[in-house]
């Protein structure tokens, strides 16, 4: 009878060892899990912070603004065979527009903030309008910056 006594309990403690040991190994498992959604979680507010700051770069420079205050400038000519229109985002600017003569260099004088490496302003009518310097495709039009 003892060595069958001894032999049920040698056998309960076996047993709740390997329970103590899956259920560890479950925690274990659980807790991994856990750190992987968390991980996920991290990287979507990453990604989230990452489009927001690209939002904001993109209001730097609106497609589209209506100047706040007006400037006197000298007086406007088209270039030889065009006519003073409104330029919209996207289109592009002829290359008679980027001569040196409808180019504003002191864009601080204007309010304006320093064109980006590539881009130029262009003044055409009233209006500044933010140009690729070797495309002409305008980024910005800024309206009614002059009298």
């Amino acid at each position: 009878m003892k060595k069958v006594l001894t032999a049920a309990i040698a056998a309960t403690l076996a047993l709740g060892s390997v329970g103590m040991a899956s259920a560890a190994e479950a925690q274990s498992r659980g807790q991994d899990r856990y750190e992987q959604r968390q991980d996920r979680r991290d990287d979507r507010a990453d990604r989230r912070d990452d489009r927001r700051e690209a939002r904001q770069d993109q209001r730097a420079y609106a497609r589209w603004q209506q100047s706040q205050r007006r400037y006197s400038a000298g007086r406007y000519t088209p270039p030889r065979g065009y006519q003073t229109r409104a330029w919209a985002y996207g289109q592009r600017m002829p290359a008679n527009y980027r001569g040196s003569a409808y180019v504003v260099r002191d864009y601080n004088r204007y309010g304006l903030r320093q064109p980006p490496s590539g881009y130029q302003y262009v003044r055409s009518g009233n209006d500044v309008v933010l140009t690729a310097v070797a495309t002409g495709l305008i980024t910005a039009v800024i309206a009614g910056l002059f009298n």
